[in-house]
């Protein structure tokens, strides 16, 4: 017979001179064991002949994931078992953009062809696989979002359009300006309202509810990518040409809340975490990273030697993995915990890494685990691109101080505002 005994223990400091000194080895070896046993990278879906322009996850747990092709090829697959379930020719052209619907068992497509399709996600045996109805516009579509909680949808070409299933014409049209909107989501609780981002570097906020835009406001540079906050839905954050991702608040939009750098070429895809605590980027410098939401930098970056231009990212429903689609033709599953194992731990272990957890926070700050978890392994183009643009960036702080100093504020107007207020140009309303 085995008797158990609770031990009980004196939590004095007095008595336990070393314990700040074990703990932080404790975490100093744990953040070594991190970057010793990461391997992000899973595996690839292979099976598309051009570059992967669009993908999304279906906002159902049951439900597979879709993707599409510069070839007009459009793809289910079977994330459990990784493996393609149908596949068809959906447009003659770029497949634009792909949207499901509020209950997950259909989504919609629209390309270079000037059309928008709805498919269904029952597999089909027949040889030919046919969408359930097809809409013709008079214009070029750049992409496609559904309502989350009505049966409408929306999309950006020429103008923002919101469509209805029963109808072969847009119920509402909106234009503010630019030549043509690149890219639009509608916000996941206040579901009336749309982002959309144009080619003329504005930002522009729709009520669906009325026939007039709410209100529009510049960047630098083009936005290329949206997404709201699942969690937190009066943010968003915007993928921009500058290199950079701007993080916002509905609410204002005077300045930005946090400008997330890292990447050294365009950003082109943002996705936000099903837990709204992080987000995955993937730009034109072929990586994508891993950003918290209250951190201006990466705390993860992934890349492979053959992975080309990242055009879209998006994550599992989970929120465990990111998938990135490139020019190489290949979507990849990454882990969202580089150093995750996938194998089933026992409640000693996971207690054990709940305890390093705890110990890498409260450690984090001290110089050397600091150095440690923020050291990146990446190709030497882009770590002499990044020591180039930390050249450019001090010789602009310098400028920009020597004009403070040797000017007077009131006749130029030299405010000591932070870069987030000067992210926005000009507001519009």
């Amino acid at each position: 017979m085995i008797l158990f005994f609770q031990v009980h223990r004196n939590r004095d400091p007095a008595l336990h001179p070393l314990e700040r000194a074990r703990e932080y080895t404790k975490a100093l070896v744990a953040t070594k064991l991190d970057k010793i046993l990461a391997k992000p990278f899973i595996g690839a879906l292979d099976g598309h002949t051009d570059g992967i322009f669009c993908m999304s996850t279906i906002r159902n747990k049951d439900s597979p994931f879709i993707s599409g092709a510069c070839d007009g090829e459009l793809k289910i697959w079977d994330l459990s078992r990784r493996m393609n379930v149908w596949s068809t020719i959906a447009h003659s052209g770029f497949v634009r953009g792909i949207s499901p619907d509020c209950s997950g068992r259909t989504f919609f497509t629209c390309g270079d062809d000037k059309t928008i399709k709805h498919w269904t996600l029952e597999s089909s045996n027949s040889e030919e696989i046919q969408p359930i109805n097809v809409v013709t516009t008079p214009h070029s579509l750049t992409s496609i979002d559904h309502n989350w909680t009505d049966e409408q949808y929306a999309t950006s070409g020429e103008v923002v359009s919101i469509w209805d299933y029963h109808r072969l014409e847009p119920i509402h049209t909106y234009k503010w300006g630019a030549d043509s909107v690149t890219c639009l989501k509608y916000n996941p609780s206040e579901t009336y309202l749309i982002a959309s981002a144009a080619s003329d570097r504005s930002v522009a906020l729709y009520d669906i509810r009325s026939s007039l835009p709410l209100r529009k406001f510049l960047l630098p540079m083009k936005t290329n990518c949206i997404s709201w906050n699942p969690q937190e839905p009066i943010n968003f954050l915007l993928a921009n040409e500058d290199f950079n991702v701007y993080q916002f608040d509905m609410r204002n939009l005077k300045h930005a809340l946090m400008i997330h750098k890292d990447h050294i070429s365009a950003v082109m895809s943002v996705a936000f975490s099903p837990t709204g605590r992080e987000f995955a980027t993937g730009s034109y410098d072929r990586t994508v990273r891993l950003f918290h939401t209250t951190s201006g930098h990466s705390h993860e970056v992934y890349h492979g030697k053959r992975m080309q231009r990242v055009f879209c990212v998006s994550y599992s429903d989970d929120s465990r993995f990111v998938l990135s689609g490139s020019d190489d033709t290949n979507i990849r599953i990454w882990k969202t915990n580089a150093s995750e194992s996938l194998a089933v731990i026992a409640g000693r272990e996971q207690r054990k890494l709940q305890l390093n957890q705890k110990l890498k926070k409260r450690y984090g700050h001290m110089p050397e685990i600091n150095r440690i978890s923020k050291d990146h392994k990446v190709p030497k183009f882009i770590k002499k691109a990044q020591q180039l643009r930390h050249v450019q960036r001090q010789s602009e702080h310098r400028k920009e101080e020597n004009r403070k100093r040797h000017s007077s504020r009131s006749a130029d107007g030299l405010a000591d505002e932070p870069e987030r207020k000067r992210a926005v140009i000009k507001e519009f309303e």
